[in-house]
């Protein structure tokens, strides 16, 4: 298939990634393979990739760490956070080695990084975060913007965008599509380390100034992955 100059930017949860911590790592493995044969079969197809990889438990589980033994400030926990998401992505670089461009960038990235990047032809690109105050939803909607993505894939955990909090309440209601105002009314207006939401209130922001799309999905359906990825209707939320 012909290939082309446009990249999917992907925000790939931390919590597909590490979904918990034991003697192994807590590492997926088993969707770590399922991901790799779906990413390499699309690529196959013309397609390329930025994936930015979030921190998932090992952020969650370091963060508790240093907090039991000194007091730490946000800066302190986000960087923290920053490093878990750097070794999940050299993690993917690594799986992806023969694809993959081998340095992990993040949306700092200058444009002329991004010029050796596509002179390299390598059809996967891997970041991590960068500075505090954000989580890797920001780092995604910048790089789509760099890139010349129209829009961001956010897959974790969570199907769909809902009205509430479906952990803490049963009656949550999924949203299917929603605009930035209407979604920026649903979370809280600052970020905190370990904020939980499909988008973080400095991606939001950022996502509405430039009008980019994101679609919300659960990342492990591979079949709806592809979807969302195709621009085919999709189980999910689009929030634009």
């Amino acid at each position: 298939m012909k290939k082309t100059n446009d990249f999917i930017v992907i925000a790939l949860g931390g919590s597909l990634i590490v979904p918990h911590l034991s003697d192994n790592g807590g590492i997926n493995v088993p969707y770590l393979k399922s991901f790799r044969a779906f990413i390499l079969k699309e690529i196959k197809r013309g397609k390329r990739f930025v994936i930015v990889a979030g921190g998932g438990r090992t952020t969650r589980v370091y963060q508790k760490a240093a907090s039991q033994i000194v007091k730490m400030t946000d800066e302190d926990l986000d960087w923290i956070g920053i490093y878990a998401t750097k070794l999940n992505a050299y993690l993917l670089i690594k799986i992806f080695r023969h694809i993959a461009y081998p340095l992990i960038i993040d949306s700092s990235v200058s444009s002329a990084k991004i010029r050796a990047i596509q002179d390299s032809k390598k059809p996967l690109i891997v970041a991590g975060g960068w500075r505090p105050g954000q989580s890797t939803d920001h780092g995604a909607v910048v790089l789509a913007q760099k890139f010349g993505a129209k829009e961001v894939i956010i897959a974790g955990s969570t199907p769909f965008v809902f009205d509430k909090d479906p952990a803490k309440f049963s009656n949550a209601k999924a949203i299917p599509k929603i605009s930035w105002s209407e979604y920026q009314k649903l979370i809280p207006r600052k970020w905190k380390p370990g904020f939980s939401s499909p988008v973080d209130p400095v991606a939001a922001q950022l996502a509405k100034k430039l009008k980019l799309e994101v679609r919300v999905i659960k990342g492990t359906d591979m079949l709806n992955f592809k979807k969302a990825i195709e621009g085919k209707k999709f189980r999910g939320t689009i929030i634009k």
